[in-house]
């Protein structure tokens, strides 16, 4: 989490955007640690009150995730964060939702990118991840 924290203390961020579910796990204590607030991705009908989603497909089949409405103030600066850069169509699906709510992605943070997979290519944003692996 400390080289989290080094990483982004110093950017222009209002708030850390988790992805289900382990990005919650790195998200939540980030976004307190940075003095931000959290906003969790969930897979459709798993958070309670009126929400926003996107669909989109993966290599298994189309997948829908939502925020809540008012979630995101438009114009926020978000920070997107995940245990796992694969092939990134999460995170891009992710990210659309984001941006049709008016946030601003900033950057995408990983604990782990797997580079054979190409992920980093489907994200038009910095990324920064504490450990690449290549190959099998």
């Amino acid at each position: 989490m400390e080289r989290f924290v080094k990483r982004y203390e110093d950017d222009q961020i209002d708030l850390v955007v988790g992805i289900e579910l382990r990005g919650f796990i790195i998200g939540a204590p980030l976004a307190l640690l940075l003095g931000k607030g959290f906003i969790p991705v969930r897979k459709e009908g798993k958070l309670p009150g009126p929400t926003h989603g996107v669909e989109f497909d993966l290599e298994y089949g189309t997948v829908r995730v939502e925020i809540h409405q008012d979630a995101i103030p438009p114009g926020r600066k978000v920070l997107m964060v995940d245990d796992l850069l694969a092939t990134g169509g999460t995170m891009e699906g992710s990210s659309r939702l984001i941006e049709q709510e008016g946030g601003i992605i900033v950057g995408y943070a990983f604990v782990i990118e797997l580079v054979d997979l190409k992920g980093r290519k489907k994200l038009d944003h910095p990324i920064f991840s504490l450990v690449t692996f290549e190959g099998e």
